[in-house]
């Protein structure tokens, strides 16, 4: 909190109630999570968009800045549906009320495809997402990463998952914002600040591995531990027949996230300098 501008209280008269939801989160509300392989489908490519660093939508964007915002004066997200459930399931083991959908454009999720292999993807992907970190009777408090960003080593047909990492990148020296409000109504007044988030990360602890495993007959010929500790598997090593890197990839997606931002123009300047006398134009 020392990285924020108004952190102290008292501070151009922020109070203590106002950060409550901020100082209390001190944990992830779910520090180990276990999921289903298959959920991951949601990270796969249309058809249409199987070359390498050709982005696609998991969840599209609803604003652009021409239309606007969505209320500020909200406490609990919408039910999730179709693949804004992965990604909220993901976002909840941090805080149990993420919004898959930011309140400002651009929103939603992009991916592209990093690199192929016969059976697998790395998939890279964006997330725009905040935290609502308040409960009435307080007011609304927003947390507000720049970006979750990642990647996600998927079997074409999502049966598997070899690898999994999403995180905030914390290589500038700001990359959150918050905002929170100082009354009930919309119009009610709202403190902006910034700050620095170190460290906000989830990831895979290895393979995606089966329950039970059959032989060609129907027959079980291993299943999880009573325990449950996971089958022990041995995977092959993927050899990747076509890749682009990790920092091509991440501009494709944020090229997609700021279309403006595709096109690079140049201004060029000549300077002329004459001298009469001792006049400079």
């Amino acid at each position: 909190m020392e990285t924020m501008t108004k952190s102290k209280d008292g501070f151009l008269g922020i109070s203590h109630v106002a950060l409550s939801g901020l100082r209390n989160w001190t944990a992830p509300v779910s520090p180990k999570s276990v999921m289903l392989a298959r959920q991951f489908k949601a990270f796969l490519p249309p058809k249409n968009k199987l070359d390498l660093g050709d982005p696609w939508w998991i969840i599209p964007s609803e604003l652009n800045i021409f239309t606007g915002y969505l209320s500020n004066n909200r406490f609990y997200p919408p039910p999730p549906k179709g693949k804004e459930i992965i990604i909220h399931r993901l976002l909840s083991m941090f805080h149990p009320r993420p919004f898959v959908k930011t309140r400002f454009a651009p929103q939603g999720s992009v991916a592209c495809i990093q690199a192929i292999s016969t059976y697998y993807y790395t998939i890279a992907f964006r997330i725009h997402a905040e935290f609502q970190l308040n409960e009435p009777p307080d007011f609304p408090f927003w947390f507000s990463p720049g970006q979750f960003t990642g990647y996600v080593v998927l079997s074409k047909d999502s049966s598997h998952v070899r690898e999994f990492k999403l995180f905030v990148p914390n290589k500038r020296s700001l990359n959150v914002d918050m905002e929170w409000l100082y009354g009930a109504s919309e119009g009610s007044n709202m403190e902006v600040d910034i700050g620095y988030l170190p460290q906000m990360e989830l990831e895979s602890t290895g393979p995606s591995v089966p329950s039970v495993i059959y032989d060609e007959n129907g027959n079980v010929i291993d299943s999880r531990d009573p325990s449950g500790e996971p089958i022990q598997f041995v995977f092959e090593e993927i050899t990747w027949q076509q890749e682009i890197s990790w920092e091509e990839a991440a501009q494709k997606l944020e090229v997609a996230m700021y279309p403006f931002k595709k096109v690079r123009n140049r201004l060029y300047f000549s300077l002329a300098c004459f001298t009469e006398a001792s006049h400079f134009y």
